[in-house]
């Protein structure tokens, strides 16, 4: 049979819908859904035969349409096995949370809720209120507002505080984030005009005292939280910046990026700036992430003097960016962990930045005992765990992992990735490393049982 005479046998799209199974799809899911994956079916079967294939049997292409159709109704964003080993993983979704943070913002997405409503007034109320307490005393701010990243924080900060006036900060500290998102860009948006000083590794606080004039509405520190310069070099304190601030009437603003309210040089890392600290310090305004260290939902959180917070909460930008109940929720439910000095027990990635090395020893030797039962060629190896997120760059945590020998490492992590649910590990020293301090102990089960079911199908 020709080439042409194939494609004629091909069914057109209208026959495909009259199918018993195509019909019974078509009412269970979207007309367009299923006839656009009938067409792609179809396209698929004349390159088949183009290239010099045989047409595919009419059930074939039946079932073809059946699984995209199935595969276009999966959700894209699944939950994963993170095993990295880096705890707050930003393409896996920085912080996982607690179980009582969850359980509140599950509570709350399920019905209506006060957001915006004074149970005692009987009136409209404000958003705000719902973390604004708990923010400040946990930092001793006098004033706090939330908003939907520290990106977003900062935006704010200054299109409320420095739109057409002047904005000093160190060359050393005009950092890029993730996504490519870059500390200049995101203030050329604010309408706020940059004016660097310094140079990128020293920068004094005559540079900034020399830099301002008339026009200039604050004075700006970006915490280096991604990356860490060692040698000759040199940045103003804090405290500098902010007494040159007071001096000259202006505003000293601290972006600390991540930000953590507890201490992590008690866990053997380097220490993270702390909100605290910036505000006695001095700094009007500090900002920083609520997903990174904080452990909670996605949040920029501002904190500072009154009458700042007070202007922002009344900016127009504020309503643009502002966070939804469920957010509310979970900040709230985060934040209260750290006010009943529980964190560092219920908080995930305070729990694994805890987690010793004895017992993520115990946890991998229990693993590999049971990869080789399935025939693997598992070992339990001395590693390392990084923090991640943009916070504490080159810091790492001693751990203990499961390094797995297998033909084709590269090969292996791909079905990892393609098991259900995925697994993601690393590959150092051509095997696939599994790291127990990023794995949930509700994940076990099916970690093991997804490296199994991997390892038959080499």
């Amino acid at each position: 049979m020709t080439t042409q005479d194939q494609l004629r046998q091909l069914p057109s799209v209208d026959a495909l819908l009259q199918d018993h199974t195509i019909r019974a799809f078509a009412q269970r899911y979207s007309h367009a859904l299923v006839v656009e994956a009938c067409r792609a079916s179809l396209d698929a079967a004349r390159q088949l035969i183009l290239s010099g294939g045989d047409a595919p049997m009419p059930a074939l292409i039946v079932d073809d349409i059946r699984a995209r159709v199935e595969r276009a109704v999966q959700p894209s964003l699944a939950p994963v096995i993170n095993a990295t080993g880096v705890i707050i993983h930003t393409n896996l979704g920085r912080a996982p949370l607690s179980e009582e943070t969850i359980a509140a913002m599950q509570n709350a997405a399920r019905g209506y809720t006060n957001l915006e409503y004074d149970l005692a007034a009987g009136e409209r109320g404000s958003r705000h209120v719902h973390a604004e307490s708990l923010i400040t005393r946990l930092t001793g701010a006098p004033a706090a507002l939330v908003v939907n990243n520290n990106a977003a924080a900062v935006m704010l900060i200054l299109a409320a505080c420095a739109r057409g006036k002047q904005v000093i900060i160190s060359r050393g500290q005009l950092v890029e984030i993730g996504g490519g998102f870059r500390i200049p860009e995101v203030m050329q948006q604010s309408g706020a005009t940059l004016v660097e000083v310094g140079t990128t590794n020293r920068t004094y606080i005559a540079d900034y005292a020399r830099a301002i004039t008339e026009q200039t509405a604050l004075l700006m520190r970006v915490h280096s939280s991604n990356f860490r310069m060692i040698g000759f070099i040199h940045q103003p304190t804090l405290e500098e910046l902010a007494a040159l601030a007071r001096e000259k009437n202006l505003l000293c603003v601290d972006d600390l990026g991540s930000g953590a309210l507890l201490d992590t040089s008690a866990y053997g890392l380097a220490h993270e700036p702390m909100p605290q600290e910036s505000l006695a310090a001095g700094a009007d305004v500090v900002s920083f992430s609520g997903d990174k260290l904080l452990g909670g939902p996605q949040a920029g959180i501002i904190v500072g003097k009154k009458e700042t917070i007070d202007a922002l909460k009344k900016h127009p930008l504020t309503r643009a960016l502002r966070v939804d109940k469920v957010t509310y929720a979970g900040l709230q439910a985060t934040l209260l962990h750290y006010l009943k000095n529980e964190a560092a027990k219920k908080i995930p990635i305070w729990t694994m930045i805890a987690a010793t090395r004895d017992a993520l020893d115990a946890r991998a030797t229990k693993w590999a005992e049971r990869l080789r039962a399935a025939k693997l060629d598992a070992a339990v190896i001395d590693a390392e765990s990084t923090v991640g997120g943009g916070s504490l760059p080159g810091e790492t945590l001693p751990t203990r992992a499961v390094a797995l020998a297998v033909a084709s490492p590269d090969a292996f992590a791909k079905r990892l990735r393609d098991n259900a649910p995925p697994i993601i590990a690393r590959i150092e020293e051509n095997r696939v490393v599994l790291d127990p301090r990023t794995v949930l102990a509700s994940e076990e089960d099916a970690l093991l049982a997804g490296i199994e079911r991997v390892a038959r199908m080499q």
